[in-house]
């Protein structure tokens, strides 16, 4: 299984850093990881609708550059479907028994996802109504993946 998470905007924080090297060591023995970050868009302040669109479509041109023809891309969107873990792990169970074996994960930038992305994914996650800042995010998608991992296997951890 190969998982590919690609993310909008740059990792600074050590502490969010080591947590992704955590779940990423953790994840080796279910699947591929890869995680490409690209640059995000400066939006200046009081940026037009116009303009936070503009932005959007070239972050959303460079995240379409990176996803592979036969990756199954799931776009963590707002408007998604929320999901529970378990459910979360049987779509990616049911997934790999119709034969996919490689998910692309898309994390928007600040200003979310282009529509050019969304027409492109297979599948819109939401976690949460909520916001969340996008390198937090990171930590919480690779926590949901090993956890639905551990679901998959009948391995303990989930309560």
């Amino acid at each position: 299984m190969n998982i590919t998470i690609i993310s909008v905007g740059k990792l600074k924080e050590k502490y969010l850093k080591l947590a992704i090297e955590e779940y990423s060591k953790r994840l080796q023995r279910y699947c591929k990881l890869d995680i490409i970050e690209l640059n995000d868009e400066k939006t200046p302040d009081n940026a037009s609708e116009k303009e936070e669109e503009q932005i959007k479509d070239k972050e959303g041109k460079a995240i379409l550059k990176v996803i592979k023809d036969n990756s199954y891309v799931i776009a963590l969107d707002l408007k998604g479907k929320m999901l529970s873990s378990e459910e979360f792990a049987s779509l990616i169970q049911d997934s790999t028994v119709r034969g996919i074996s490689s998910f692309t994960f898309v994390i928007g930038g600040s200003l979310g996802i282009s529509r050019e992305v969304l027409n492109r994914a297979d599948y819109k996650l939401c976690f949460s109504k909520m916001t969340f800042p996008h390198q937090l995010f990171r930590v919480m998608l690779l926590e949901q993946i090993y956890r639905g991992y551990r679901i998959n296997n009948g391995e303990p951890y989930h309560k």
